[in-house]
């Protein structure tokens, strides 16, 4: 017999080899027909796989991560499964489970797959599903495995299987196809009833773009048709929210060829947008005293190679930059935090010094694959709200509360209130990708699980997610569609105040290390603007429009009229336009709720008498006629309830 623990810490009693799915209809059967996979002491199982040990599991359902992680996974191995049958000799890279849904990469041969071919798709992955059929999971030797897919002339799976251990490896069955696959798998396909594939792209094979590039085929599946109806719904919402439609609308960023992919261009009103949100944070750095810095976009090689930047990241910068001076070698910066550490460094420090908060929005460089690129969300240069706290061991915890409150104030402030935080730990397994002493890893860890628990946050644990330098806590918000967003982000740092040699003389007259904090509550001003943009679908909040309001003459008669209402308004830091374009007062209406302005006010005849305004709000219709001095005052009451502490 074995012990099984629950998450509710009770434990249960079974027979040594007992499985997932037997343990679930032990409990009920209804459990029994929802769950879909089983995690382990930690590692997510098929429901099939036998359990010979003492272990703690949880059962997942559909509405659990998992759960759709494993279904998506599956759907995975169905459309690999219908391609091989519709595209003999078709061979596969890679195809796991992402946020929402699937994808593939896929060597066709000579044939070339386009969207036109996704329906055709569609139909054989439902002819497969209805099959029932059950995946099997097989452990086989490194032999067997390099044997079987070179047969078959796969060189993907056979350049992955040389990289593997003998021992871990494990091939899954499908009907007539087989897969080089860890798992886990749903026990057959019959649960999937809905399935849609989305879009084809491009993709290098192991992300190189000096080898080959593959088709990559994104699909989604679900246990309902209602469920996928949803989805699709949403989608179509997505679209109408894509903020590199609204942006290129609302005239707030471009990008261009000249200037190069990933490279944004802020036009006058992005950049005036940009400026607001830079201001409000700075005046909530102010207020907990922080310091403005200013460092240059390049460094020397070797500054990196001192932080560690340059052999973890390395590979993800731009080419070193050479002088004519011989060996001299600069990097386009990847990291503000090397700078900061210099600064830091540029004097002496004492205890009573510290905290030292230092605070820059700098802009930092990375090259992304030209296929990775995806609007502002997704960039080779961006400025990141950057800070970096040193502070004493003693004050780490007290200064790391003090930056959750920033985050916190400022996700209320923009509405993001739905989010969720993850403490984002190292995997012990792979002490390889990491720099510092386990010692300080364990204090750095301790110290944010502590903190986190003490401010009430319902923080998730995820193994393997921490920087290379140190644990940290993320901060994912969810959008007006649902939709998951990382943004802000806490680090807790001990290696780069021992790399850089860092000191403070402490009460006891001795030189002591101070702690790293490493914080940007936006994320990337790039990244912040654009989820900021698909969450309100352009509609930002007054103080942050780039136009707070339209001056709409019925005529060009009261064109003058509504000049002198203009000077009153940009008078009263007012943000206002005037639409004077010779159209009819119901398409200028429209044009500029489309526009996204906030406040639209009408002017004509009876408004000039009575020095008056007809004022319009967006979504919500008319208000009724003020006098410019109750529409001051109504804007000004707004911006307080928005912007109040």
């Amino acid at each position: 017999m074995i012990e099984i623990t629950f998450p509710d810490g009770s434990v249960r009693s079974y027979k040594s080899g007992v499985t997932g799915w037997e343990i679930a209809k032990s409990i009920s059967p209804r459990l029994a027909k929802e769950v879909l996979s089983v995690t382990v002491n930690n590692e997510l199982w098929d429901l099939t796989r036998m359990i010979t040990h003492n272990a703690a599991i949880i059962l997942h359902k559909w509405e659990d991560p998992e759960g759709k992680h494993t279904f998506w996974h599956t759907s995975a191995h169905l459309m690999a499964e219908a391609l091989e049958a519709l595209y003999p000799g078709i061979k596969f890279g890679i195809g796991p489970a992402i946020e929402q849904g699937f994808y593939y990469d896929v060597d066709p041969g000579d044939i070339v797959i386009t969207e036109h071919d996704l329906p055709e798709i569609e139909k054989k992955m439902y002819q497969l599903a209805a099959q029932k059929n059950v995946l099997i999971r097989k452990e086989v030797t490194k032999d067997e495995a390099i044997n079987f897919f070179k047969k078959k002339g796969d060189q993907y799976k056979t350049e992955l299987i040389g990289e593997l251990e003998d021992g871990t490896i494990t091939f899954y069955e499908l009907g007539s196809f087989t897969d080089l696959c860890r798992g886990p798998h749903l026990q057959d396909t019959s649960g999937i009833k809905a399935i849609k594939l989305l879009s084809i792209a491009g993709a290098y094979w192991r992300g190189d773009e000096h080898r080959k590039q593959l088709t990559r085929i994104y699909g989604i599946t679900f246990p309902k048709k209602s469920m996928l109806e949803d989805y699709l719904t949403m989608l179509e919402e997505a679209k109408k929210r894509d903020h590199r439609k609204i942006g290129k609308e609302m005239e707030l960023f471009t990008f261009s060829q000249r200037v190069g992919n990933g490279l944004p261009l802020w036009l006058p009103k992005g950049a005036q947008l940009r400026e607001r949100l830079e201001q409000f944070l700075k005046k909530v750095q102010k207020v907990y005293g922080y310091e403005p810095v200013i460092t240059p976009h390049i460094g020397q090689k070797e500054l990196y190679v001192t932080s560690g930047h340059y052999e973890k990241y390395g590979h993800d910068s731009f080419k070193p930059i050479h002088t004519p001076t011989e060996g001299e070698e600069f990097l386009l910066k990847p990291m503000n935090c090397p700078h900061h550490c210099e600064i830091y460094r540029s004097k002496p420090h004492s205890y009573r010094d510290l905290p030292i908060r230092y605070a820059e929005f700098g802009t930092v460089y990375r090259y992304e694959q030209s296929g990775e690129l995806h609007g502002l969300t997704r960039v080779r240069g961006f400025t990141q709200d950057d800070a970096h706290i040193f502070c004493t061991p003693d004050q780490l915890k007290e200064e790391f509360a003090k930056v959750i409150e920033i985050v916190l104030y400022i996700f209320k402030t923009l509405d993001f209130e739905n989010f969720e935080s993850q403490i984002s730990l190292r995997d012990k397994n792979q002490p390889e990708k990491y720099i510092g002493s386990d010692e300080n890893w364990d204090k750095a860890e301790q110290a944010i699980i502590e903190v986190t628990s003490e401010k009430r946050l319902d923080a998730t644990i995820e193994y393997g997610e921490a920087a290379f330098y140190g644990p940290k806590l993320d901060f994912m918000v969810k959008d007006a569609l649902g939709r998951k967003w990382q943004l802000g982000t806490i680090q807790v740092d001990y290696n780069l105040p021992e790399r850089f040699d860092l000191e403070y003389i402490g009460e006891d007259s001795q030189k002591h290390r101070p702690v790293m904090i490493h914080r940007a509550p936006f994320g990337s001003m790039e990244r912040f603007v654009a989820v900021l943009i698909e969450h309100t679908a352009g509609k930002f909040p007054l103080w942050l429009a780039p136009d707070q309001a339209v001056i709409i003459p019925v005529s060009e008669k009261f064109n003058n009229y509504a000049q002198s209402v203009l000077k009153s308004l940009n008078n009263s830091d007012i943000r206002t336009l005037i639409d004077e374009r010779n159209e009819k007062v119901g398409k200028k209406i429209r044009d500029n709720e489309l526009k996204h302005i906030p406040y639209l006010l009408i002017v004509g005849e009876k408004e000039q008498i009575s020095k008056t305004v007809s004022v319009r709000k967006q979504g919500e219709g008319d208000l009724g006629v003020m006098k410019l001095s109750e529409f001051v005052k109504f804007i000004n009451d707004e911006l307080d309830l928005q912007l109040k502490h």
